[in-house]
């Protein structure tokens, strides 16, 4: 088949790479210079230095022309440019074909999901999101991961899960699109405190604490939202969350982990070359929260320390006082 992805990230390279390995596949990357590195040196210097591709993938820095020869298009561009690069290739997406998201975030202001921003911006899709604990890195040089294909279409969802099943990546499926975009969009604010933790030295069973009252968070506003709370205990809810909160490779434990060091945001996120999707995910969870009378109050003091509002050492302080309630489990 003829697969393009939108986006030359370090993710969106390593699923051009994996789908490349048997069909053909070009990725689209916005600077031209690295598109030649991509299709003549056969590696992503910005991205994934260190790694090689597979020769037969190739590149390209015209977005309308990935799209217009793909049969099935995938969308690796973080949530801020979600809708601007779809927007840009409109006219140029063959009627019917599947589009996959790969973005864990939420629209700036609508709070939508990605694949609610694709089926407004190229409506009569089949929409898919490929989500779970993907760290590229580890992918991309060969190690045994698992990985989840949602889509309510389950002839979509045998077909992407043939395409993006590789060597020791596991492919699941599951119809619940909801649950499985939420966790992956919101439990990177729960690293960005996992982080924080980290950084400030308050200890593992600090760090522990943070991240289960985090999932119940999270389980709670997704079931909340139409999401079934099975699916936040499995590879897109709590799976993802282990992965991002504990990894070194995590971005957004990487901004939680400096903020708890005493570096400012602005200066934290001008050194990274990727997206932190939780420093925009925290006050959107927490909008979310308040549409559905929930309390949110990791999200919530999360986003308070990102705003500026309150200090990371006044974040666990306000933690630690949280009234501890009954302990029922994240649903």
């Amino acid at each position: 088949m003829r697969i393009s992805v939108l986006g030359a990230g370090s993710w969106g390279t390593t699923v051009a790479a994996l789908v490349s390995r048997r069909h053909e596949a070009v990725v689209w990357a916005r600077e031209p210079a690295l598109a030649q590195e991509i299709s003549h040196r056969h590696h992503n210097p910005v991205y994934l230095p260190g790694f090689s591709l597979p020769e037969r993938l190739r590149a390209t820095g015209d977005a309308g022309l990935a799209a217009a020869r793909a049969q099935v298009l995938i969308v690796g561009v973080p949530s801020h440019a979600f809708r601007e690069v779809l927007e840009s290739v409109r006219g140029r997406v063959e009627p019917w074909i599947p589009i996959v998201s790969l973005a864990k975030g939420l629209e700036h202001g609508s709070l939508l999901r990605m694949t609610e921003v694709i089926g407004q911006v190229l409506p009569g899709h089949p929409v898919a999101a490929l989500t779970g604990p993907n760290l590229a890195k580890e992918i991309l040089a060969g190690q045994a991961a698992a990985t989840v294909v949602a889509t309510p279409d389950q002839v979509v969802a045998k077909l992407l899960q043939e395409i993006f099943q590789h060597g020791l990546l596991r492919v699941y499926t599951n119809d619940d699109v909801i649950g499985c975009e939420l966790g992956g969009a919101l439990k990177n604010v729960i690293a960005i405190a996992a982080g924080m933790a980290q950084g400030l030295g308050v200890g593992d069973n600090t760090r522990a604490a943070v991240i289960t009252r985090g999932l119940a968070e999270l389980t709670q506003l997704g079931v909340a939202m139409g999401g079934r709370a099975a699916t936040f205990a499995g590879l897109t809810g709590l799976g993802d969350l282990m992965a991002t909160c504990v990894s070194p490779q995590s971005r957004n434990r990487h901004v939680g982990e400096q903020l708890g060091r005493g570096r400012e945001l602005d200066d934290v996120l001008a050194g990274m070359v990727q997206v932190a999707e939780g420093v925009r995910a925290a006050p959107a969870a927490v909008e979310l929260g308040d549409r559905y009378g929930l309390p949110m109050p990791i999200c919530r003091t999360i986003s308070q320390v990102l705003s500026g509002e309150i200090t990371v050492h006044d974040a666990y302080r306000g933690l630690r006082h949280t009234p501890a309630g009954h302990e029922a489990g994240p649903w």
